[in-house]
């Protein structure tokens, strides 16, 4: 067993201790979060309004193009499997792995990756809270398909989906934020020339995928992506002006710099 220990210690870049403590932040804000989310006390008759209210700028502007793209990849069935298995699974399992991955092999970033996560995250429950708005898969009669209740064994109004689910948290789009924020940050750690690219490639996906499954207007996308623009400057100015021998974006030498590759 201690032997066992001593093989994980090694793997640790601070110690047991920081590494709790960075597990016990992440979990304790994402419970937060989570909550928060779910629990936001949102009228259906206003997210309804605020989701027409989209719809309608989205046609004013004539960039309604989401059930256009869905009709075009809904009989290639496989694509359509594909999305929905990334909505469900992407935005723990990727965002949670990567995390993982940077506090082990590029600790010296993962602080201020974790602190662009966290505003993000206090910046999207404004917006759930302040703007509740129905996704498009609630309008079925403007063209929307909801693919994951149709082709896929969950469903959004199930009781224990509704306890960690708003179903009216449509802006902004979060699966956009931290696809990009990851996608970033992915290109930046990166050595080789293949991780850079599918590090690029990412949230260009993960849009891609929140417009196929009607979870999400192209303007959600576009706010989760302001999202992530807006948590990057609050990391880099305010907090890491508070905190920058830990907080601003390190080196692998462990100075201060702006974002650029870490070396090996």
């Amino acid at each position: 067993m201690s032997r066992a220990l001593s093989s994980v210690s090694a793997w640790l870049p601070k110690g047991w201790g920081d590494a709790g403590r960075q597990l016990g932040i992440l979990v304790g804000v994402d419970v937060i979060y989570e909550l928060g989310r779910g629990l936001a006390d949102s009228s259906r008759a206003d997210a309804i309004h605020h989701g027409a209210q989209v719809i309608d700028f989205e046609r004013s502007t004539h960039t309604l193009f989401e059930p256009a793209l869905q009709k075009f990849f809904l009989p290639a069935q496989w694509t359509i499997d594909a999305a929905n298995f990334l909505y469900i699974n992407a935005q723990f399992s990727v965002a949670l792995g990567f995390l993982v991955w940077l506090y082990l092999f590029r600790n010296e970033s993962y602080y201020f990756v974790r602190n662009m996560f966290v505003v993000a995250m206090c910046l999207a429950l404004i917006g759930y809270v302040g703007f509740p708005t129905a996704p498009p898969r609630m309008f079925p009669g403007d063209g929307f398909v909801d693919t994951i209740t149709k082709f896929s064994s969950l469903n959004h109004d199930s009781a224990i989906a509704k306890v960690f689910i708003n179903p009216y948290a449509a802006v902004p789009s979060m699966h956009c934020a931290f696809a990009l924020m990851i996608g970033a940050t992915g290109i930046l750690v990166c050595r080789h020339w293949w991780a850079k690219a599918w590090w690029a490639f990412w949230p260009i996906l993960i849009a891609w995928v929140v417009i196929v499954t009607a979870n999400h207007y192209w303007v959600d996308w576009a706010l989760g992506w302001l999202v992530a623009l807006a948590a990057f400057a609050v990391a880099k100015g305010a907090l890491a002006r508070w905190k920058p021998e830990a907080w601003d974006w390190q080196t692998s030498g462990g100075s201060r710099a702006g974002p650029q590759e870490v070396e090996a």
